[in-house]
């Protein structure tokens, strides 16, 4: 498999991974519409409506993080990066990819492990009775998060191997569409 297609099935992944998380964040306002509304127009509470708004946030934004890298979402200084040549670019891409992202999500991997294990040993659920009996699943997404990372910092490595072995810039431009800043 060339580097090209390597980093476009990355990026598909994280694209479709994406994607379809976004919708989490219309359910998550919808939901809490309602719950607003069954409280203070009918006097219903229901915890398990409550947490559950927790759980699509916590999902919203960890396994939506590889779609942000994806789509060059997260902050950077801009200050020197954004005038900088399309090889400057991939360079420091390359470079904080390899020196930061990466090891940054392993050490996420290695201290999150037995925390979760932890989690799925004891079936960790709500400690309210009718909450979500499904904490350890909450927190598993944490290892999604890791992998979903590291899987887009494998693309960022070979988009920026390409750019700067010489390809075209627009041929490293990740598959969904979205162009590095």
């Amino acid at each position: 498999m060339s580097l090209h297609a390597f980093a476009r099935t990355i990026d598909r992944i994280n694209g479709t991974v994406g994607q379809a998380t976004a919708w989490l964040a219309l359910i998550m306002v919808l939901v809490q519409f309602l719950v607003v509304v069954l409280r203070y127009v009918f006097g219903l509470g229901f915890i398990w409506m409550q947490e559950s708004i927790t759980y699509m946030h916590g999902l919203l934004f960890m396994v939506g993080a590889g779609y942000t890298l994806l789509q060059d979402g997260h902050v950077r200084v801009d200050v020197f990066y954004r005038e900088a040549s399309p090889r400057r670019k991939a360079l420091v891409n390359l470079l904080g990819t390899v020196l930061f992202l990466i090891p940054f999500c392993v050490l996420v991997l290695w201290v999150s492990w037995p925390y979760v294990a932890n989690s799925w040993r004891v079936m960790e659920g709500s400690k309210e009775t009718s909450g979500i009996q499904g904490v350890y699943l909450l927190k598993s997404v944490i290892l999604v998060f890791g992998g979903l990372v590291i899987l887009q910092g494998l693309s960022v490595i070979a988009r920026s191997l390409l750019t700067l072995g010489g390809y075209d810039h627009e041929d490293t431009a990740p598959a969904s569409g979205g162009a590095a800043r």
